[in-house]
Formats: structure tokens, C-alpha cells, sequence
């Protein structure tokens, strides 16, 4: 059965670039998130098996949503997607819960490593 995970990232070609990666690799895109805060309704709606969390959005950020996702469901396996750069969000996040992180522009083979090891 395919993993099903959440994509949130305010920038679209983002979504699209990680949605083409994850389709042709087995894995089924239950939804996709522009803000924290869309990112926990979504959560909530379709308890995906893991979610790519973007860290620099409006309205809320990765890392608040993050926590937030996380208070819900102390099992939800999130990965963090940052720019260069954001090392201090990177640690805020991991030490919040989040399990990996993979850093912008998307290199498909370390998607792919960092959504296996989450998954195993």
C-alpha cells in the first residue's frame, strides 16, 4: 500500500516539484497545504502517514505548525523542507519533533533517503 503524505509549502512550484517526486516513487499525495495553518486542518482531515513540512510560510510557520500538528498526534512523522541558511529553525524543529529535514532545491535521491528512513 502507498505511504500517503501532506506537502506544505507556501510556494506552488515547490508542492509541484516534491509531488512529482513522490508520485513516481510509489507515494500517494493526500493533500496539499499553503500555510501552517492550512497545514493542521489538512492534518486533522486526512491523518496522512507523513508530512514535508516547508519552515518559512505565512500566516503560521512550519515550525509552530509543527508543534501544533505534533500536540495532536505525538506519532506524526514530519519532515522539514528549508532553505540554506535556517539551521536555527532546522534545530527548533527537530528538537520539537520533526524527524529529518531536507534542504532547498530538492535533490530527488535525498528526498527519497529521508522519506524511507521516516518511514521505516
Amino acid at each position: 500500500m502507498s505511504k500517503r503524505v501532506l506537502i506544505v509549502d507556501d510556494a506552488v512550484f515547490m508542492r509541484m516539484k516534491l509531488r512529482d517526486i513522490l508520485e513516481k516513487n510509489g507515494y500517494q499525495v493526500v493533500a496539499e497545504a499553503q500555510n501552517g495553518v492550512e497545514a493542521v486542518e489538512k492534518f486533522k482531515q486526512e491523518k496522512p502517514d507523513l508530512v514535508t513540512m516547508d519552515i518559512t510560510m505565512p500566516e503560521m510557520d512550519g515550525v509552530a505548525a509543527l508543534k501544533e500538528i505534533k500536540s495532536q498526534d505525538k506519532d506524526a512523522k514530519i519532515i522539514m523542507c528549508s532553505a540554506m541558511g535556517q539551521q536555527s529553525m532546522v534545530m527548533e524543529a527537530i528538537q520539537s519533533g520533526a524527524l529529518d529535514f531536507i534542504v532547498k532545491p530538492f535533490d530527488t535521491d535525498r528526498v527519497l533517503q529521508s522519506l524511507e528512513r521516516v518511514m521505516r
